[in-house]
């Protein structure tokens, strides 16, 4: 046994070797293919800051630019049932739920959450594509039930941001019955007189697209997003003609009265405020704007000409 080849050599490299650098401080555009630092990324909303493809953000993040200060409070939604149809593919259902709660943190594929931005309390529910594609179950039917209470209860609008690849099969007809149950969430808020904005992106499909994901009282989509009930592939197959360029994108439904507007997700935020205050019927908000000293607070200062 060499004892400096064996131990000692080893033991000086591995004291001087180069750290490895670590796999998730760069990601890569699905758009233009750029590389993009994690950090400018994730200061930039998850948008490509060569080409300004949207990519993929969780809801916590989204609320975190959306709410005053990063601040909100999230609001319960009624457990359903686990696994009513005993479901199994592939994998059983429970076991596909605890991958994707495993994978993004998160109990479900929808967050409810209340709190103020630009000083004006709203309800807020995103869903979360991540999460086994965003599919409507039972718990989002719940949520969005949840969201329409919680708004009517404190007389606030709710805006949705919505993310799915439609109806959750595990659930068969239970989830289907989720498209009328939203309906009537929705239809609570109009008799309330409150407010409800969508924020479509992408993909938007199936049973979402045809329930509550397009009947909001304003519909706003961030650029190049799909949105569908059946996708263009489906339609080509099935009327066997080539589609039109840019055929179920946010651009396209802009131009042919489906959108009131295409906002980039940096703009959103003041884009939700400035309609939010006007169906409201308040003033414009002003940026800057502080809360008003109280009393107490308020330091009372001798003019210098009142002095003798």
């Amino acid at each position: 046994m060499n004892w400096i080849t064996n131990y000692v050599r080893p033991r000086i490299n591995s004291i001087f070797s180069r750290r490895e650098t670590p796999d998730n401080l760069w990601s890569k555009c699905d758009e233009c293919g750029t590389m993009l630092f994690h950090r400018e990324l994730s200061a930039n909303l998850n948008v490509c800051t060569h080409c300004g493809h949207h990519m993929a953000i969780t809801p916590r993040d989204r609320f975190g630019a959306l709410f005053d200060g990063g601040i909100f409070t999230e609001v319960d939604v009624p457990a359903p049932v686990v696994d009513p149809l005993h479901f199994k593919d592939q994998k059983k259902y429970p076991d596909r739920m605890k991958a994707a709660q495993k994978n993004t943190g998160e109990k479900e594929a929808m967050l409810v959450a209340e709190g103020e931005i630009g000083r004006t309390p709203i309800v807020a529910a995103c869903q979360d594509f991540s999460f086994m594609g965003g599919s409507m179950g039972m718990y989002v039917g719940n949520a969005i039930i949840a969201a329409a209470e919680r708004a009517v209860k404190l007389k606030r609008p709710l805006i949705l941001f919505s993310a799915a690849g439609g109806a959750r099969m595990q659930e068969g007809i239970l989830s289907l019955m989720q498209m009328p149950r939203t309906t009537v969430a929705v239809q609570m808020l109009k008799e309330a007189g409150l407010p409800y904005i969508v924020v479509l992106t992408h993909p938007t499909t199936g049973g979402v697209t045809a329930s509550y994901a397009m009947l909001g009282d304003v519909q706003i989509a961030e650029p190049n997003a799909l949105i569908c009930f059946a996708g263009p592939r489906v339609i080509e197959q099935t009327i066997r003609e080539k589609l039109p360029e840019g055929f179920q994108r946010a651009e396209y439904l802009l131009d042919h009265g489906m959108l009131d507007r295409v906002t980039p997700r940096g703009d959103m935020r003041d884009e939700l405020i400035t309609i939010t205050r006007m169906l409201l019927g308040m003033p414009q908000a002003v940026k800057g704007d502080l809360p008003a000293p109280k009393p107490e607070e308020m330091v009372q200062s001798e003019a210098p000409g009142d002095k003798g």
